[in-house]
């Protein structure tokens, strides 16, 4: 489909006006106009009304390319016949139950025969709530109190794991990252907890992890967060990580609620580790709530319920839900060996493209990211972790252009200007998204250098 700055749109209108009242509307009756506070951006989003494959079509009518896919969830873009035709199968029986169905233990046997080391499966509703019972789970299996995370990460909404998510040079510490509090009224408590180490420093976490040791009941990490810049762990703090797991008997818990995508094992099996628990999410609902901790069996029986109060006990009115089950079952089947080298081939395209043009054309950014994910950075230093990801108040503010000039190029980001492909794309898709990004990133070079 050929390109058009936003479809019934005049050139930098990215927002039409069914978009603005529905704004307006739903300011009344919602704390900042939406449910989510991810999808913002000034002064407001269109409203989505539909979506097919690669396409979003707003309330004007307009259509944009979805880079986005509702944050990474869509491996497969919007409304996938599998997933749609395998819903319209099993709706008219009914949308949750108070007993178990027959969809949850077809889609947790899909999860574990594609990812051996996940030996059982448990469903919530959200990645939010997987990372929350693993990490209550690893406390009761190890009795202990403390967990480690790594500077900038995010993890979903519980207190321990927000922990540092949006630290700064004003709070962060020098070599030892602090606790920096989040969510305003956290109890102080909660800092105490939580060691934060920081991302591809292996001698630095490696003295801290030590030192804290006697405490520390899990270490938490996504290989790929995207918060933390989207690079990829680096070996030597892969080894770090696993021995020290060894040697202290702490347990790994790997946040694969993105990073699941990356391969088709699963993100824990291309990094080669070995973990103990494993928080799923997004793609495995196949684009309905889910989320998922996962693991072998010897610790996943810390949740058994059958022979009266488990340690850690899990429930949750629509977990395992039929349609989200179906759903993710249709999605994963889709997700075959093929799928995921093909999705990862273009990552490594859109990257490299995106990456050659800024250098030709002398601009301070960069693309990093790994398989199908990526994200843009307005500087020149190489990213390696949160600190060296974290933008000036000029490059912060010329990613929110980038972003507004991607959009009216017809192209969805998240307003950090990170997204991932999905399957629906092509490779001409990808020479197109890569030359819009490097345009957008020069116009607004040309406005308002941030270097």
């Amino acid at each position: 489909m050929q390109r058009i700055s936003r479809l019934g749109h005049n050139r930098g209108e990215v927002v039409g006006p069914r978009s603005r009242d529905e704004f307006q509307r739903s300011l009344k009756i919602t704390p900042g106009g939406s449910m989510r506070a991810a999808p913002f951006f000034a002064p407001h989003p269109p409203y989505a009304v539909s979506g097919a494959g690669c396409w979003i079509t707003d309330a004007d009518g307009s259509k944009v390319f979805d880079c986005e896919n509702n944050f990474f969830s869509l491996v497969h873009g919007h409304a996938f016949p599998p997933v749609i035709e395998a819903l319209h199968n099993v709706l008219d029986d009914g949308t949750a139950f108070g007993l178990p169905t027959t969809s949850e233990t077809r889609l947790a046997e899909a999860i574990t025969t594609r990812s051996p080391k996940l030996e059982q499966v448990r469903f919530t509703s959200s990645g939010t709530e997987a990372v929350m019972f693993a990490v209550k789970a690893a406390r009761a299996i190890r009795g202990r109190p403390m967990i480690a995370k790594f500077e900038g990460a995010y993890h979903g909404a519980y207190d321990y794991v927000e922990v540092s998510l949006d630290s700064a040079p004003n709070n962060w510490g020098d070599s030892s990252p602090n606790s920096v509090l989040y969510a305003s009224g956290t109890p102080p408590s909660t800092a105490a907890d939580v060691l934060v180490l920081p991302y591809n420093e292996p001698k630095s976490c490696r003295e801290l992890i030590r030192k804290h040791h006697e405490r520390l009941a899990a270490i938490l990490l996504d290989p790929v967060a995207s918060r933390v810049g989207m690079v990829p762990i680096e070996a030597d703090l892969r080894e770090v990580i696993q021995d020290c797991c060894n040697r202290y008997g702490t347990l790994l818990v790997i946040d694969e609620v993105v990073s699941y995508r990356v391969g088709f094992h699963g993100a824990h099996a291309t990094f080669g580790f070995e973990p103990d628990l494993v928080a799923l999410g997004k793609i495995i609902g196949g684009g309905l709530p889910v989320g998922a901790v996962a693991g072998p069996a010897s610790h996943m029986a810390i949740f058994d319920h059958t022979k009266g109060k488990p340690a850690v006990s899990h429930g949750g009115t629509f977990s395992a839900n039929p349609l989200s089950m179906t759903a993710g079952l249709a999605a994963l089947q889709a997700y075959t060996k093929d799928a995921v080298a093909r999705l990862n081939q273009m990552g490594d395209t859109l990257r490299s493209e995106a990456i050659e043009q800024l250098r030709r054309r002398e601009l301070p950014a960069q693309v990093t990211g790994m398989s199908s994910l990526f994200r843009l950075h307005l500087k020149a230093e190489v990213v390696r972790n949160y600190r060296t990801s974290f933008p000036s108040a000029l490059q912060k503010a010329a990613l929110a252009k980038v972003h507004r000039a991607m959009l009216e190029r017809g192209f969805l980001m998240t307003p950090n200007c990170s997204g991932a492909l999905s399957t629906p794309m092509s490779e001409t898709d990808i020479q197109d998204l890569a030359a819009a990004l490097v345009d957008a990133v020069q116009e607004v070079w040309k406005q308002s250098p941030w270097d």
